[in-house]
């Protein structure tokens, strides 16, 4: 493992064999988000508005690692509300997702698996704002996972502005046509207000190890 000063970041190449110590005192919720901030201000307010809250409780992030878009904005009003940030980036990545260089710790893995596993690993829940491909493919996977007894970690939907309305209407169609079990469909709280995201974190227990 590769350690490299970016001001108050500590940029860590990692690799899947590695077992980097974690930096981190606070639990880490997990969020996923867009590498652009969408076309409506009420986006970018309600996720700044979630990360602040999440550090007026006490929690960290764990994220994508990026400077731009809702990922860059998280990150921002963690830090400047005294949370710890956590960011994991693809190498690949790091020419057009700038990464962020004020966070507690920073790690450059090979690939998106690396990535996300060790997003997975460090997070004690996952919460999904709105975003894109990469939003949608990290949120149902992590969904496929907790149906698989991969994890028992609390998984959410923030709903803003009705974004995920047509998702959650996907969901409830397969169930009604018998491709995914209720209760597996029931694991993805949908919440509307960041009250219902911090109400479902509030007795959340640090978390045990991640098999993936």
């Amino acid at each position: 493992m590769v350690k490299i000063n970016m001001m108050n970041s500590v940029l860590k190449m990692t690799t899947q064999s590695s077992n980097p110590t974690a930096q981190t005192t606070q639990p880490l919720i997990a969020l996923y988000c867009g590498s652009r901030c969408g076309n409506k201000a009420i986006y970018k307010e309600k996720a700044i508005a979630l990360a602040e809250g999440l550090a007026d409780l006490g929690f960290g992030l764990v994220y994508g690692g990026a400077s731009i878009g809702l990922m860059g904005q998280v990150a921002d009003a963690a830090i400047n509300h005294g949370a710890e940030a956590v960011g994991v980036i693809p190498e690949f990545m790091l020419d057009y997702e700038i990464a962020h260089n004020q966070l507690t710790e920073l790690h450059v893995v090979r690939n998106m698996h690396e990535r996300k596993a060790m997003m997975a690993e460090r997070a004690s829940a996952f919460v999904a704002l709105p975003g894109g491909l990469g939003t949608f493919e990290e949120i149902l996977e992590i969904a496929t996972w907790g149906q698989l007894n991969q994890h028992q970690k609390p998984m959410m939907l923030y709903n803003v502005n009705g974004f995920y309305d047509a998702l959650i209407a996907q969901l409830d169609h397969a169930v009604t046509e018998g491709f995914l079990p209720a209760q597996h469909r029931a694991k993805l709280i949908v919440c509307t207000h960041a009250d219902q995201v911090f109400n479902v974190l509030k007795n959340l227990e640090a978390p045990s190890h991640f098999t993936v």
